[in-house]
C-alpha cells in the first residue's frame, strides 16, 4: 500500500511539473472597446491594409479566430466601392455598420440599404451588387471550410 501511495504521489508530481512548464494559455473573450470601435482599432500592428486597383483602401482587423478556424470576428473599413458578385458570396457574414452605408441589390433585383446603426446578415449563397460610398463595420463570419476568413 505504501508503494502505491508513493507511485501516486510521484505521478502527481510529474503531472504538476509538466503543467507548470507547459504553454497553457487562458482563452479570453474578444472585446471591441468603444475607443477601438471609434477607429483606434485600425492603429493595431496586425491591421491588414489593402490598396485596390480602383484606388480604394480597405483596413481589416481580426479580433477572434476560433480554434477550428471556421468562425471569426473583427472590424473592417472601406472607402467607395462597387462590385457585382456573380458567384456566391461564399461565407455567412453578419455585419453591423458603425458609419456609412451600403446598397445591396440581390440578383432578383431586390434592393436593401443598410445604414449606420443597422445590421445585415449575408448568406453564403447570396449574389448581387454591393455599392457603397464608404463604411466601417463590425463583422462576424462563419465558414464551414474555413475559407474567406
Amino acid at each position: 500500500m505504501k508503494e502505491v501511495v508513493l507511485v501516486m504521489v510521484f505521478l502527481l508530481a510529474v503531472v504538476v511539473a509538466a503543467l507548470a512548464g507547459s504553454d497553457v494559455q487562458t482563452v479570453l473573450p474578444a472585446k471591441i472597446s468603444r475607443e477601438a470601435a471609434a477607429g483606434n482599432i485600425f492603429a493595431r500592428e496586425d491591421v491588414i491594409r489593402t490598396a485596390h486597383k480602383s484606388g480604394n483602401v480597405t483596413l481589416d482587423v481580426t479580433t477572434l479566430l476560433s480554434s477550428d478556424e471556421k468562425f471569426a470576428s473583427g472590424m473592417y473599413q472601406s472607402g467607395r466601392s462597387y462590385f457585382e458578385l456573380t458567384e456566391p458570396y461564399g461565407v455567412d457574414e453578419f455585419m453591423y455598420f458603425l458609419n456609412g452605408s451600403v446598397i445591396l441589390t440581390s440578383s432578383d433585383g431586390t434592393v436593401q440599404t443598410v445604414n449606420a446603426g443597422e445590421a445585415v446578415t449575408i448568406p453564403k449563397e447570396w449574389t448581387g451588387i454591393w455599392d457603397t460610398q464608404g463604411y466601417t463595420k463590425i463583422w462576424v463570419i462563419y465558414s464551414e471550410d474555413g475559407s474567406g476568413l
